[in-house]
């Protein structure tokens, strides 16, 4: 062990056979803290105390703790008592000794020798002696000590380097360097005190120590990690809280309306929030002063155990990112009152026949896009049931994200859908918390969904709704409508950048290791789970904003340029192409026609597409059914809800044509029956039916692939049913491009009929699709472009028929998306260097006004070294991108400390170029295996994050 033995430890023999016994110096705790409560005669209930009181932080806000209630079981009683103990009365106490701890032993190197002036008691008070087993890396020793009320157990089991499992008699402490060691690990794998317990037991009793009892490490050792870890928690937001009393003050003098983003934010995300004055560099602002994403994830669930259903568990005295479930009742609340009286699960709301295709108040898209994005986006359904609530007390956990992938807050569901309440709770806290005037992007899979429901129920007040451009996040744009990619697809909505809003699925990816053990929790236990991961990828981000800002710039800097060469190339007029752009999306956002007899050729189209379209679900169906009778099905169950799908989908579509041959008449359908024989018109329906069923058929592919692409590597059980979606893709590809080749053998016969004159006038041939990318659905690709096939004969407009015209129209997309994310990201690096400046002058007012108290300037020291290392990481890769408004050289640290914190930071072969030697050269066996063994996961990572990655290069 570092800094030598244990300084009451008695030497320890070679071989020990059986756990060495020291009686210690008498140290102290008081009787009243260890007697037991008696309930009261006659009842059977516990008796509680009073609203346990507040602990406060200095610097930081208040966290109450919520009242448990009372249960019979003395086990749970035992329990509450405990947590309430540790809670309000130990971990405050012990987080000064905490720090002078971290002082004496330089941060855990060595073990300090006790002073006698730490063990004596300053009043007669009645003294009691535990035995307590004490646990480090490769031994157990037992110490007796004399408690007292003024010298409690824990606390002297602190000064000595040991954290005890309970908080009144503890008969196990573990050495604080063991519990540093675990917290440190467990942010970073799955986190298994099981496992990891009984691993040091088999290793302690390999060296001849023993344990009395059986399991009792485990159970103790767990309450001594917890409460570690909050220890920890609450001493770092201590330090922080007072740094922070220096900060400059971000409220208006009213304190009503901020005039910056909050406190809270700017500690969340220092790059989009911790500017000093966000309207900085007003000549050039950006549409959208922020970006947020927001989504749901349903593998984060609990399941319905008594123990954590019940709220057995008590709440922990830490900051916590999640939104309170009273918030979240209220906006529920509030959402149901604004919507009124809707009709049931399973009542389908039916269009009056006839009606008019159009606009709902304020939405830039017609009603059918709209209804048909519901219907194609699985999430869009809040209906649809995504984790059972008869199994499972929490369904999921919803997030809100800066574009840094920085989490802002997150919110616990116990629905069984994706409902609409959670979002608006995130985002009406997200500007409780923003200055009255700022203007926020919000990037969310159905925003379109979300954005209809709040014009359309008022769910959000003007004055917060008028401040939000919503989007769509790139890589689930495929499953909605090409108008509706065409207005909410960032890369052609203005003032989104090169922003994807696909953090969350980081975020996802990231909390994976947490799904198994957070599975069987307790309620308040996953919500302090959650958390402590959240602080782990929050430290991690810290380090990487300045590679983060390099790589988008330089990304950013390349994309632009390219874009700008094509561009040259077209030599096509920017203010003319500009034009066409704005006539394709008022074109292509058009509502459907009404309709009537005036208007019978394109009724007549449409007629004839549908009826390739019920023959096509026919023959799907006979197949389906086919497969079924044969008994060729590996997953009974998913092929019954595929099955099910798919005659729904069918009894929709033969309603809807005999609606629309009903409204036709008799005369028309004489017309109908001439106009079949029209080779043309045969034609062109049928590449159009054939174009409609390759895009359904990439977009179910689509959802398959997110399907099991956040499955992967999760429960055994679940194996097959991974194996069976996995399957089930790779065969559909085939039928997937044979469809290509069958549209495309369609779009060569339309060309010939225009060539020999077949054709009606001004027809133009349609584009054909190229297999290559086929299945990325990337927004630009041909796949959704309809020209040629819907209706267009006469003068087609440039954005249409010409390629120049269309091309240019991409690129000038690119560069405007790519000129956004440059200001933005000039921006983003002066409001880093302006962070740690504020940061670090707050550091140094705080270190002048602790110059008497020896621990808290070790502290401040330390954090300074931290910031120091940080502005010699950040100052290198941000360099080359340009400041948006003129600030200094200096970013708070003085030479000296640069250049320390650099021998730091920096390896020696960095600095001098040398090679470090070692013996991996003797160690070939392990070395072969571990390359394998990274470069499986390596293999395995990439082919999952494949799509994600490469659009986010786009």
């Amino acid at each position: 062990m570092n800094g030598g033995p244990y300084p009451l430890n008695v030497a320890s023999t070679s071989t020990p056979a059986t756990p060495v016994r020291r009686h210690s110096q008498q140290i102290l705790v008081t009787p009243s803290m260890v007697r037991k409560r008696r309930k009261p005669r006659g009842s059977g209930a516990f008796h509680l105390p009073g609203p346990p009181p507040l602990l406060v932080l200095p610097g930081r806000q208040h966290f109450a703790q919520q009242q448990i209630t009372a249960n019979t079981n003395p086990q749970h009683n035992k329990k509450f008592n405990q947590w309430q103990r540790w809670s309000n009365k130990v971990i405050p106490s012990l987080i000064g000794p905490y720090l002078k701890y971290q002082r004496e032993s330089s941060s855990l190197r060595h073990r300090p020798g006790l002073q006698s002036g730490d063990v004596q008691c300053r009043a007669s008070c009645h003294r009691r002696t535990l035995e307590v087993t004490c646990v480090f890396f490769d031994y157990l020793e037992v110490l007796n000590i004399d408690c007292c009320p003024c010298t409690p157990a824990p606390l002297q089991l602190l000064r000595l380097g040991l954290f005890a499992c309970a908080p009144i008699a503890p008969s196990l402490a573990v050495d604080l360097c063991v519990l540093e060691l675990v917290r440190t690990l467990f942010v970073r794998v799955t986190p298994n005190t099981t496992a990891w317990c009984e691993a040091l037991e088999v290793f302690l009793t390999g060296r001849g120590y023993k344990l009395s009892t059986k399991d009792n490490l485990r159970r103790r050792f767990s309450n001594a990690y917890h409460w570690y870890s909050v220890l920890v928690t609450n001493a770092g937001d201590h330090i922080y809280g007072l740094i922070s009393q220096h900060l400059p003050s971000r409220s208006s003098a009213d304190e009503v309306l901020p005039i910056q983003p909050s406190d809270y934010l700017r500690s969340r995300c220092p790059v989009c929030f911790g500017m000093q004055d966000w309207q900085n560099d007003h000549s050039s602002r950006l549409k959208l002063d922020c970006h947020v994403c927001i989504d749901a994830c349903f593998t984060q669930k609990r399941s319905a155990s008594p123990r954590g259903a019940n709220g057995l568990d008590p709440p922990n005295p830490t900051r916590s990112v999640f939104i309170s479930d009273e918030e979240v009742a209220r906006m529920e609340a509030h959402v149901l009152a604004c919507r009124g009286s809707l009709p049931g699960r399973g009542t389908k709301r039916k269009k009056p026949e006839g009606d008019e295709d159009g606009y709902e108040d304020g939405m830039r898209i017609p009603v059918s896009t709209l209804d048909a994005c519901r219907e194609s986006f699985l999430a869009a359904d809040e209906k649809r049931e995504k984790a059972s609530t008869r199994f499972f007390a929490d369904t999921g956990v919803m997030a809100l994200l800066c574009r840094h992938d920085c989490v802002l807050w997150l919110v616990n569901m116990t629905s069984a859908g994706e409902k609409q309440y959670y979002a608006l709770a995130l985002i009406k806290k997200l500007f409780k918390h923003l200055p009255p005037s700022m203007t926020v992007g919000i990037l969310y899979d159905i925003a379109c969904q979300l954005e209809r429901s709040c014009l359309k129920y008022q769910l959000l007040e003007d004055a917060i709704l008028s401040r939000i451009t919503f989007s769509i996040s790139v890589f689930h744009a495929y499953g909605h409508q090409w108008p509706c990619q065409l207005v909410y697809h960032p890369r052609k909505c203005e003032g989104f950048g090169l922003s994807d809003g696909e953090g969350c699925e980081r975020l996802w990816s990231a909390l994976k290791l947490l799904i198994p053990p957070l599975r069987v929790s307790g309620y308040h236990q996953r919500l302090f789970v959650l958390n402590a991961q959240v602080r782990h990828l929050d430290e991690k981000n810290l380090d990487t904003f300045g590679e983060w800002l390099s790589r988008r710039w330089t990304r950013c800097q390349t994309k632009k340029s390219d874009a700008e060469d094509v561009l040259r190339q077209l030599s096509v007029d920017e203010a003319n192409m500009r034009l066409e752009w704005r006539a394709q999306v008022e074109h292509q956002t058009k509502p459907l026609s009404k309709r009537s007899k005036t208007n019978n050729d394109e009724q007549i189209s449409k007629i004839l597409a549908l009826e390739r379209t019920l023959s096509n679900l026919d023959e799907s169906l006979r197949a389906l059914e086919t497969h079924l009778c044969a008994g060729n099905v590996p997953n009974i169950l998913d092929f019954d809800i595929r099955l099910s799908d798919e005659r729904a989908h069918r009894s929709k579509v033969a309603d809807t044509l005999r609606r629309w041959k009903a409204a036709l008449g008799i005369g028309q359908f004489a017309d109908l029956q001439q106009l079949r024989r029209s080779i043309f018109l045969q034609v062109r329906l049928d590449a159009q039916a054939v174009k409609t069923r390759i895009r359904e058929r990439l977009r179910q592919r689509k959802f398959e692939i997110e399907r099991f692409e956040r499955s992967y590597r999760q429960m055994v059980n679940e194996h097959k049913l991974h194996a069976h979606a996995e399957a089930s893709i790779q065969r559909r590809n085939p039928t997937i491009r044979k469809l290509v080749t069958t549209y495309n053998s369609l779009c060569g016969k339309l060309v010939d009929l225009i060539r020999r004159g077949e054709a009606p006038a001004g027809a133009i041939p349609p584009h054909s699709i190229s297999p290559t990318g086929i299945f990325q659905l990337d927004v630009d690709d041909d796949i959704w472009q309809d020209a040629g096939l819907d209706g267009y004969t006469l003068a087609p407009p440039g954005w249409l028929a010409d390629e120049n015209t269309r091309a240019a129209i991409k690129f000038q997309l690119e560069v405007d998306r790519c000129n956004e994310e440059g200001a933005r990201i000039m921006r983003e690096r002066c409001a880093l260097q302006e962070w740690m400046m504020a940061e670090w002058d707050a550091l140094q007012e705080a270190r002048t006004h602790a110059d008497e108290n020896e621990d808290l300037c070790f502290h401040f020291d330390l954090r300074a070294r931290f910031l120091s290392g940080l502005v010699v990481h950040w100052q290198s890769q941000v360099r080359p991108i340009p400041c948006a408004w003129p600030l200094p050289d200096s970013w708070g640290p003085i030479e000296n400390d640069l250049a320390d914190a650099a021998n730091t930071y920096y390896q020696p072969s960095r600095l001098d170029g040398t090679a470090i030697m070692d013996d991996s050269e003797n160690d070939w066996e392990s070395d072969n295996e571990r390359e394998n063994d990274e470069l499986i996961d390596q293999l395995e990572e990439a082919a999952l994050a494949e799509t994600y990655r490469d659009h986010e290069l786009d």
